[in-house]
């Protein structure tokens, strides 16, 4: 069984107000914040509150066109033109942010104008963030962060959830 490790709401309200500082100390200004389905809509939503910039959404767990391959393809045509920040839960084994940037390059997407948040980053990810609360080592820590809005999940779906890619926890 994983060591459930929960994120509490103080903790995870400073680590929406730290990654909005860290956001207007770099000088980009996103024009469009995108929460990444389902674990960063949450950050996300909070995140467009605590900067004033508005939000939309991909799913990319739902593994359904209509929400995640087409709106990024959307985005990309976007991202010719605006700013965008996405936003996920944590950056574990970077194959979201992998599979999101390959995704909008393959739709011409302006990969220059593109930048990923998350509260929590893996340092031995295969992909960097630009924003972060805090960071971990997969390689040394195999914890399970259960973010607040995990906690009102039964702990078997919880710990379901967390074995699905299992070497991040072996």
């Amino acid at each position: 069984m994983p060591t459930l490790t929960p994120v509490d709401q103080p903790e995870f309200l400073t680590a929406v107000h730290y990654v909005a500082a860290r956001i207007r100390e770099s000088g980009w200004r996103p024009d469009v914040i995108i929460g990444i389905g389902r674990g960063g809509l949450i950050p996300a939503v909070y995140l467009s509150h605590a900067t004033s910039i508005p939000m939309l959404s991909v799913d990319h767990s739902s593994h359904l066109p209509d929400f995640s391959a087409g709106l990024l393809a959307t985005l990309a045509g976007m991202s010719a033109a605006q700013r965008l920040l996405f936003v996920d839960d944590i950056n574990d084994s970077g194959t979201t942010i992998t599979h999101i940037k390959a995704a909008l390059r393959d739709a011409g997407g302006a990969i220059d104008n593109v930048r990923f948040a998350t509260l929590i980053d893996n340092v031995v990810s295969a992909e960097r963030v630009d924003y972060r609360f805090r960071t971990i080592d997969r390689t040394a820590n195999k914890d399970w962060f259960v973010f607040p809005w995990e906690q009102v999940s039964p702990v078997d779906k919880v710990i379901e959830d967390s074995a699905v890619v299992p070497e991040r926890l072996a």
